[in-house]
């Protein structure tokens, strides 16, 4: 075990010290050159804004721009005399270009059409019975639409969705794949974020519908950020902030000062979405016993308090809520064991400090009414205690570090190895190294998750590298890898290891 250790640190410092040569050395940036053309000159230009940006005091601040006339109305009378005289060719280029269409001015609409693969090549012969993992493991089209409306006074309103099929399962065989399976990783249609936001009040905001609402300020483990579950069908391949699942509230947003008190309710209790049988990160050989997921109703409305304060150079956040346990327990039912979710109790609180190159984050989060299937009947309260540091000194790279605690109070031997896979100290910690290349059209990113402080839990890493060819066609290429461990969904994981690619065509 401690040889497993001992090759599992050194395999993440290797890691880590060849992507903090490219990154610091930065080869790549020699190949850039002078630009090659007037939009290579230029880009970087049209950059979207850090998502790490302070919330804005008030809404006017969020819609800043969408009560203003359209930018090419300014200098109309300039841009008549300049094409004076072009007459009709003007207008019949005008009506052959599409890109020179323009959009109603209270709608702007977007979307993207993607293939994404996957092939694992560490994978073992299966037993009898079980399903070949082996090669191809995911051949997925994908279509992502979202329209953003401007509506009267300050009122907007957004609609989006995304719809995919994977042609992986009907090349290897659908057959060999139970329907659960096939149900939640062959297709899926679905709507995401669809809400209705506005001013009621000068001071007072409301925002109705599905939406991702996002506490704390860690990156890569979740603490304080309780509000959204998450789709972890597939674990390590993509970032918190894609995995997060809108869900159906109400929230309103009081400012005064530096502060903005937000009260919500969440009237969709939606699942996560896990692994089931048929997925390599299923750890079990046959299928859980049905869930009783909560109804959409009175009884089962979830709530949430936040009291965010943004001030120069640091900023502070207050957290309750009343929530549903994302990980369900089992208890035995008149027809059978069911799996059940309790309903918990969080306090928390997230700071963020910034001194020059460096951020420091940290994050609290006390949780009551954990309930376990080895102990039925006996609620549990656990305390999660996280530290960052994140470093943007270097050119075009950021470094980042996190660790984080969840210390379990009144811990029993028997929860151990349970189907919560409780510990009295859950222990994890991400390292994460980004730079970018070739006047940023080039991005390379390593990501590194440790379960335990030597990953006798188990750990992953993904390599992965993001190339925008044009402004509408993107390329990935990357490389996942894992280490088995005691924590149960990386029981099995190395034989998991894949490498992965994506192309994507934005408009």
């Amino acid at each position: 075990m401690v040889e497993a250790r001992a090759r599992l640190v050194s395999r993440v410092v290797a890691a880590a010290v060849l992507a903090g040569w490219l990154l610091l050395a930065g080869p790549l940036g020699a190949l850039a050159g002078p630009p090659a053309s007037l939009d290579e000159a230029l880009s970087g230009f049209e950059e979207t804004p850090s998502k790490k940006e302070a919330a804005p005091a008030k809404l006017d601040r969020a819609l800043d721009g969408f009560d203003q006339a359209p930018a090419e109305a300014e200098g109309k009378g300039d841009l008549d005399d300049a094409l004076k005289g072009f007459g009709d060719e003007a207008d019949a280029v005008s009506q052959a270009s599409p890109r020179l269409i323009k959009k109603p001015d209270w709608l702007d609409w977007k979307g993207s059409l993607s293939l994404a693969g996957a092939v694992n090549f560490t994978h073992q012969a299966p037993e009898e019975g079980r399903i070949d993992q082996r090669g191809l493991s995911k051949l997925r089209t994908e279509a992502d639409l979202e329209a953003n409306f401007r509506l009267p006074g300050s009122w907007r309103a957004r609609l989006s969705g995304h719809a995919f099929f994977d042609w992986a399962y009907s090349l290897r065989g659908r057959e060999d794949y139970p329907d659960d399976f096939l149900e939640i990783y062959e297709r899926e249609a679905e709507l995401d974020e669809v809400w209705l936001q506005g001013r009621l009040l000068p001071s007072l905001d409301l925002k109705v519908g599905r939406q991702i609402v996002v506490w704390g300020k860690s990156d890569n483990i979740r603490v304080t950020d309780v509000l959204n579950p998450l789709d972890n069908r597939l674990p390590g391949l993509t970032d918190i902030e894609d995995l997060r699942l809108p869900a159906a509230m109400t929230k309103l947003d009081y400012y005064f000062g530096d502060w903005n008190l937000s009260g919500i309710v969440v009237h969709e209790p939606r699942q996560p979405k896990t692994p089931v049988l048929g997925s390599d990160f299923y750890p079990a050989a046959s299928a859980q016993p049905s869930q009783d997921k909560p109804s959409i109703g009175l009884d089962n409305q979830e709530f949430g308090l936040a009291l965010n304060g943004v001030f120069t150079g640091w900023d502070l956040s207050l957290y309750a809520a009343s929530i549903f346990d994302d990980q369900a327990h089992l208890e035995l039912a008149p027809k059978g064991l069911k799996r059940r979710q309790s309903r918990l109790t969080m306090a928390g609180l997230a700071l963020a400090v910034a001194r020059g190159c460096w951020l420091v984050k940290a994050e609290a989060a006390w949780l009551s009414g954990l309930e376990f299937t080895a102990r039925p009947g006996r609620e549990k309260s656990r305390l999660d205690l996280l530290l960052g540091l994140e470093y943007s000194g270097f050119s075009e790279t950021t470094i980042s570090l996190e660790a984080a605690n969840r210390h379990l109070f009144d811990w029993e031997e028997e929860l151990a190895g349970g189907i919560e896979d409780a510990r009295e100290d859950d222990f994890q910690w991400a390292l994460r190294l980004s730079r970018d290349f070739l006047h940023d059209r080039l991005t390379l990113t390593l990501v590194a998750a440790v379960f335990d402080l030597l990953g006798s839990g188990g750990a992953f890493e993904r390599l992965q590298i993001d190339y925008d060819w044009t402004d509408h066609l993107g390329l990935r290429v990357g490389l996942l890898t894992y280490q088995s461990g005691e924590k149960l969904f990386l029981r099995d994981a190395a034989e998991c290891d894949r490498v992965f690619f994506e192309v994507k065509y934005s408009f």
